[in-house]
């Protein structure tokens, strides 16, 4: 019986989640909020440094996780405090905006 429950409540959880509906994102707005970003991440998504990642032609569902993770400090190491702080002033809609950006932008080496 637990486990007919525990199945239940996690195919109750999926489908919440799958039916939460998702945030658009506005690539113009998200290049506007990514002057910031660039100093670290390239003005057109692509790091010259290699500490820090190019986010060009990402998946936009990926990005909004990673942001959504350091804001919710469930990343660590690396640059995951840097990171925090800048995701803590982010909206849902800023953080849609930013995904939609740079995975709008082509990846570094496509043609």
């Amino acid at each position: 019986m637990q486990k007919y429950f525990g199945r239940l409540f996690a195919l109750t959880l999926v489908s919440a989640v799958a039916a939460a509906p998702a945030q658009a994102g506005d690539a113009a707005a998200g290049e506007q909020r990514a002057r910031v970003c660039a100093s670290c991440h390239g003005p057109e998504g692509i790091s010259r440094v290699p500490a820090y990642p190019s986010l060009a032609g990402l998946d936009k569902g990926y990005l909004v996780a990673a942001m959504n993770a350091y804001r919710n400090n469930e990343r660590r190491g690396g640059m995951a405090n840097i990171m925090r702080a800048q995701m803590s002033g982010l909206t849902e809609q800023d953080i849609a905006n930013l995904a939609a950006y740079y995975a709008s932008l082509p990846s570094p080496g496509a043609p």
